[in-house]
Formats: structure tokens, C-alpha cells, sequence
């Protein structure tokens, strides 16, 4: 893994300084970040892996100065064509993204890709992208530059994080857009079973700093995904979002979940903000016998975060705590089984966004 790894990061840090060089000429533009955190589960629990008790994505390590992941994305647009291209290492992209192993023979050597897409705009209302891109369904990203909290939901740990495939975008004017495509089951390089899900996407702005989004998924056999995520700048310093959505999949492993997320933001200043995240989310029933413990479990969570910025850098002390209608989580490490209604944590994580 080391004797790998070490050459395709030093050969990604030179292409980068290369691009960085021809910035200005060839317009590339260079984004990305790098995260790590601490984390601490009030019950102490850890499975073997050391990972603590709340079953959503990432921060998910228990009483140990963790790394999330570093994120590069590169994107050019010249005339009507345009690319992008996002790739991630490390625990948050391994945990999130399909991995492209670029070695056969070397189980351990992956690359996370985030974003691998290009697009061309026939007109300013209509333009076509094709590839590989993050899903357009749900509120939460995988980046944590593109959230507010640094834990993540159940809405976004249970739905898609990519759609790869073809779409059309109509942007009909500044209030109002839609968009259409077709794509491969969630979360894939490549569909075995062909393209097999069409989506949609319909945006429109009710009042100035108010932006709607309603997407839609359908597909065998990833299923239906009826998704809205909202935000409302009500004021220069207050900001609402909510995020609402239900999912259902017949058949066989029948089953699904239903949820809604409220995301209030305050910002005392352009360097202190405070958030709170309230979510709903429920199971439905499953038919799959394995996943009989979360069968029509329910799940109410409150999160209080807050972001402290200097520059690039912002600093995210969070505490968490989440409540299920039955035995959902551990009450220490020697438990077998879920024995626990409730679970709470706290965390601090640091974000460099270039």
C-alpha cells in the first residue's frame, strides 16, 4: 500500500502545481479540503474498529484524533464546454464514495471519486452533462465545506451520494429551472443491469432568498425517492433549511424510510455562526430478515453546532443527542446487542477550505 500510495500523491501534488501554474491562462480552477476531528461517545462505547454508537456517516471514530479526508477538485469552462473533476483519500471519502481501485493486485490501494463529469451549454437555457456527479437529492453533502454541521443526518447517510448517467438542464429564468436524466443505480461506477433510474429535478424560487428544490428518483432495484430541500435567507443573519423526504422499495427486501430535517442558523458576526439541526427519521418495515432490528425503529435527533472562521479554516465544536423509539444504540463496549433508547456525543472538528 505504501510503496503505491506515496507515488500517486506525489503525482497528484505536482499536477496540481502545474495547473496552479497555468491557472491564470487556461482558467483551471483549484478547489478542495482537509478535515480531521475529536470525538467523544458519552456512553464510551467502541466496536472493534473503535467506532462509536450513532450509526450515521463519518466523525464516527470514538475518543481519537481522527482525520476525515483531503478533497482536490478541478473545473474549467471554455465557451460552451465545461469539466469537473473531484477526487478524495481518506476515512471520510473511503466511507462515502465507490472506490476505483487503480491496482489489481493491492486490495488497500483506492481512489475516492467524488465528481468525474463534463458538460456543454447549447444555449443559456439548455445545456447537457454527462458522467459521474454528486446526487442532487437531499440537503447534506459529502464535502464538509458544503455543510453546516459537521455530523451527518439519516436523511443523507441513507439516501444516494452519486448519480452517474446523462441529464438535461433547463434553466427557463433566474426563478425557475428544471432538470431530467437518466442514471445508473445509486452510488455506482458502473450498472451490470444497464441504466436502469430516471430522475428529476424542479427548481424555483417563491420570494427573493427563498430556493426550492423537489427531486425525484425511481429505479429497479434502487427505488423511489421522493426528496424537497428548501432554504430561506429570512434575514441578513437568520437562515432556515429543511430537508423532507420518502423513500420506498418493493419487492423481495422490501422496505424503506421516511424523515424531515429543520436546519435554523444564526450569524452573530462574519466569524461566529450557531446552527441547530432537529431531525425526524423513521424506518419502515422491512421484509429482509437482517435488518429486522431497525424494522419500523424511529429516530429523533438534536444537534447544536457552531462554526468559529479565521480565513480558510473554520473550527466546529458540536453536541449531539439522538433518541429512538426502541433499542437502537450501546450503553458501553462490552454489549452484543443494542440495549440503549438514547445516545449523545460531542465532537470538534477543523475544516481548511482552498
Amino acid at each position: 500500500m505504501k510503496k503505491l500510495f506515496l507515488p500517486i500523491i506525489v503525482s497528484l501534488i505536482s499536477v496540481v502545481h502545474l495547473y496552479a501554474q497555468d491557472e491564470e491562462e487556461n482558467g483551471l480552477q483549484i478547489s478542495g479540503s482537509v478535515d480531521t476531528y475529536w470525538k467523544y461517545d458519552f456512553s464510551g462505547y467502541k466496536d472493534g474498529s473503535g467506532i462509536s454508537n450513532i450509526p450515521t456517516s463519518f466523525a464516527d471514530e470514538q475518543n481519537s484524533i481522527s482525520i476525515g479526508m483531503i478533497d482536490v477538485a478541478l473545473s474549467q469552462t471554455v465557451g460552451k464546454a465545461s469539466l469537473v473533476g473531484e477526487f478524495a483519500f481518506g476515512p471520510r471519502s473511503v466511507k462515502s464514495i465507490p472506490l476505483f481501485q487503480p491496482d489489481g493486485d493491492n486490495d488497500d490501494a483506492y481512489v475516492g471519486i467524488q465528481n468525474l463529469y463534463a458538460s456543454y451549454a447549447f444555449s443559456d437555457v439548455f445545456s447537457l452533462t454527462a458522467g459521474y456527479m454528486g446526487t442532487f437529492v437531499g440537503y447534506e453533502v459529502i464535502s464538509p465545506v458544503g455543510n453546516f454541521n459537521y455530523s451527518t443526518s439519516y436523511l443523507f447517510t441513507n439516501g444516494p451520494f452519486q448519480n452517474s448517467g446523462i441529464k438535461a438542464d433547463f434553466a427557463i429564468s433566474d426563478r425557475f429551472a428544471f432538470m431530467v436524466g437518466l442514471f445508473n443505480d445509486w452510488n455506482v461506477y458502473q450498472d451490470f443491469n444497464g441504466i436502469s433510474d430516471f430522475g428529476a429535478q424542479l427548481y424555483f424560487v417563491p420570494i427573493e432568498g427563498w430556493n426550492v428544490y423537489l427531486n425525484f428518483v425511481t429505479g429497479s432495484p434502487s427505488g423511489t425517492i421522493i426528496d424537497i430541500t428548501t432554504g430561506w435567507q429570512i434575514s441578513d443573519d437568520f437562515y432556515l433549511g429543511l430537508n423532507a423526504a420518502d423513500y420506498w422499495v418493493t419487492g423481495e427486501n422490501a422496505g424503506g424510510y421516511t424523515g424531515v430535517a429543520l436546519y435554523p442558523q444564526y450569524a452573530f458576526s462574519d466569524a461566529f455562526e450557531v446552527g441547530v439541526r432537529y431531525e425526524y427519521f423513521k424506518f419502515k418495515e422491512f421484509t429482509d430478515t437482517d435488518l429486522s432490528k431497525i424494522s419500523s425503529q424511529n429516530v429523533n435527533t438534536l444537534t447544536l453546532t457552531a462554526n468559529l472562521k479565521a480565513g480558510p479554516l473554520t473550527v466546529i465544536p458540536e453536541f449531539r443527542i439522538d433518541g429512538a423509539s426502541d433499542d437502537f444504540f450501546y450503553k458501553k463496549s462490552s454489549e452484543i446487542t443494542p440495549n440503549s433508547k438514547s445516545a449523545s456525543q460531542f465532537l470538534i472538528a477543523a475544516v481548511y477550505a482552498f
